[in-house]
């Protein structure tokens, strides 16, 4: 493990880049904290990698661990009753699984599972409630992710009312690629269908309309986004306003 072992105060002002028992250290709220936070939560989390599936929170189970996601992508699923599901947001590594126990909750109203493997700092939902009470910089961090999630939440419930599956499938794509880099996201159509909350054969729609246009390469099991510029044409004006109110709150907290 790696960490400042100054105890200044400006020492302790600075971000804390480093790994944690060997593994380097990519999630975003980590990287924000100051070295003497680092020295109170770091020994208490534990590098976990997350095969595609894994299921990270369970609706109405108790979260027992929460995660800083460190690559890959998951998805937060609203359940109905009959088993359906509709995506209501994405994580990667800019975030965290397990909200609900910063606001002294012990239960997910939400299915949250990995959709693209990856990795995540792991930490039991006691030992975080405890690093809470001297960790004002995780906390906050952890507050404003909480806000971020909250207008992924509401602005993809209206994007599924209003727009087309192509458009949202766009923004879904944009949406994707900016959690995980590079131009591949592996996927299948069931999954997408899934998160989309839409049937396969609109999914296969979708991808054609993109892929006509040159915007993306779709092959059994991973899409390659072709044209940046372009797909964020095609994609409905979700992405944009998800996009300028992050950058917006960006801004604010400086």
């Amino acid at each position: 493990m790696a960490r400042s072992t100054s105890s200044s105060k400006k020492s302790n002002a600075k971000p804390a880049v480093s790994g944690i028992n060997g593994q380097q250290v990519r999630n975003s709220i980590l990287l924000a904290l100051p070295s003497n936070e680092c020295a109170a939560l770091f020994s208490k989390l534990e590098f976990v990698s997350l095969p595609v599936r894994t299921v990270l929170n369970e609706v109405d189970e108790p979260v027992k661990f929460a995660f800083f996601m460190n690559d890959g992508l998951a998805s937060v699923l609203s359940m109905t009753s009959d088993g359906k599901s509709v995506e209501v947001g994405l994580c990667g590594r800019e975030g965290f699984v397990g909200l609900p126990v910063i606001a002294g909750f012990s239960t997910s109203p939400t299915r949250v599972i990995v959709q693209v493997a990856g990795s995540a700092f792991r930490i039991s939902a006691k030992h975080l409630l405890i690093a809470l009470k001297d960790c004002p910089k995780l906390a906050m961090g952890l507050q404003r992710f909480v806000q971020e999630m909250g207008l992924q939440s509401s602005q993809v419930a209206a994007c599924n009312r209003l727009h087309e599956v192509d458009e949202r499938m766009a923004r879904w794509l944009l949406m994707s690629q900016d959690r995980l880099g590079g131009d591949d996201i592996p996927l299948t159509q069931e999954f997408l269908a899934h998160m989309l909350g839409t049937r396969r054969a609109s999914v296969t729609v979708a991808a054609g309309i993109l892929q006509k246009a040159g915007l993306i390469t779709y092959k059994r099991g991973a899409v390659k986004i072709e044209n940046r510029g372009q797909l964020e044409n095609a994609a409905c004006e979700c992405y944009e306003i998800l996009v300028r109110q992050a950058k917006n709150w960006r801004a604010e907290a400086r």
